[in-house]
């Protein structure tokens, strides 16, 4: 388009924009949460014990104590992560709270005792503690290292995960990184599954990096297909047996997005010895888990098979969100140029929960402003970056779990608008 056609289109557009806020929408694309819908595919959990509280081993879930987590339920969590059960500690609903207290234990007090926290060794050499970020990423991690002073450094992610050639030249050249962010399958917030190359390296950064470093593997959409035929991704825990890292790894889940996402159960795999270490520092907050929750689940999910065809009840639901997402953006955006450059570019993931979309560089706070105007709220820009600092100013996450059809319809329409808007208005310079 030239100058006067800009122009022409630009007072089009904005004359859209002004009368879709005077509707006064209401829409949220903000969080990845479960639907009611979702929610209610779990109401068997309620009653689900009927007055029976014992466990397998005769132990009654209703008293103290079990920290690592009631037998059963580790058998479930090890069948999820891919491990045996005395690798596997359970807790409550909340995997976010079992890494928040993970990176707690060894930043003051050690993964191995008072002589292995990371903070005596920064405080040692005169340091900081640092941990690698990918980026775009999961921003609920970075607000764990910045709310616990741990300096952030973003690495480049790509096709098929991070960029291992930068992780490792970070590694070798500073001891004091005690740590790496990863969401491995359907990754926060674009959709990448790492590839088997990359797990396979990520399993031997534990002979590279300082000691006691930790990789936070937050495997959060293990299950959580969109597609037939879904990726596989490589069992770390596997790999770094087999390098002898296992003490490096830290494996995460949960059912938050499988039951009740405030009421699921969260577990962790890794090594015994990290688990001992852990449990004995649980220990002193806790005299055990919510146990009756656990014994619930057991009973509701029982296996790997009954849990995949939950997860299939949960993408007919979520996969028709997705669709009408990526239609919008396909009829508003597809191929359309400025003088040349592409409007944006976005995922079509084959899981989990987000789609990210990149507008042209410098816009992506523009373009949030301009939807929160119109009555539609998105995920501040710069979220999926260390402190919220987007290099490019590009990244917008979308979350079209929780909204019904006809509102995803509504906002993706808003959205496509101030794209097109934000990116008409720079060009002209207004």
């Amino acid at each position: 388009m030239n100058h006067q056609q800009l122009q022409a289109r630009q007072q089009e557009l904005r004359a859209q924009y002004q009368s879709v806020s005077a509707q006064k929408l209401n829409l949220d694309l903000t969080r990845g949460k479960p639907s009611t819908e979702q929610l209610n595919l779990s109401d068997e959990l309620d009653g689900i014990l009927a007055g029976n509280y014992l466990c397998h081993d005769n132990s009654d879930s209703r008293n103290y104590g079990g920290i690592m987590g009631i037998p059963e339920a580790r058998q479930l969590a090890a069948d999820y992560l891919q491990t045996t059960p005395v690798r596997t500690m359970v807790g409550g609903n909340s995997s976010l709270q079992f890494m928040y207290q993970l990176v707690t234990s060894s930043l003051y007090h050690g993964a191995r005792g008072a002589d292995s926290s990371w903070q005596k060794e920064a405080a040692a050499t005169g340091g900081t503690v640092k941990f690698l970020c990918p980026a775009p990423g999961y921003d609920r991690h970075f607000a764990i290292c910045e709310a616990l002073g741990i300096a952030m450094i973003p690495v480049a992610m790509n096709s098929e995960g991070p960029d291992m050639d930068q992780v490792e030249a970070l590694l070798k050249a500073d001891p004091l990184i005690k740590g790496i962010w990863c969401v491995p399958k359907y990754a926060n917030p674009d959709g990448v599954v790492y590839s088997k190359a990359v797990v396979g390296r990520m399993a031997q950064l534990g002979k590279i990096a300082g000691a006691n470093f930790r990789i936070m593997w937050d495997n959060a959409y293990a299950e959580h297909h969109l597609v037939d035929n879904p990726p596989e991704l490589a069992n770390i825990i596997a790999l770094s047996e087999a390098a002898g890292t296992l003490d490096n790894v830290l494996v995460i889940g949960s059912t938050s997005k499988i039951t009740q996402a405030g009421a699921g159960i969260s577990f962790i795999a890794t090594s015994e010895a990290n688990l001992a270490a852990f449990a004995e520092q649980l220990g002193i907050a806790t005299i055990g888990p919510d146990k009756v929750n656990q014994l619930r689940h057991v009973k509701f999910l029982k296996d790997m098979p009954t849990l995949r065809a939950l997860m299939q009840r949960h993408r007919a639901i979520l996969e028709p969100k997705f669709k009408v997402l990526l239609e919008q953006l396909n009829k508003g955006l597809k191929g359309k140029t400025i003088n040349g450059k592409s409007l944006g570019d976005w995922t079509t993931p084959q899981g989990g929960y987000f789609v990210l979309f990149n507008t042209q560089p410098g816009l992506a706070d523009k373009v949030v402003k301009l939807t929160a105007g119109a009555g539609v709220k998105l995920t501040p820009a710069g979220s999926t970056y260390p402190y919220r600092k987007d290099p490019a100013n590009t990244n917008i996450r979308l979350a079209p779990s929780f909204p019904s059809l006809r509102e995803i319809d509504a906002a993706m329409e808003v959205f496509v608008l101030c794209v097109e808007l934000a990116t008409i208005e720079r060009e002209l310079g207004v």
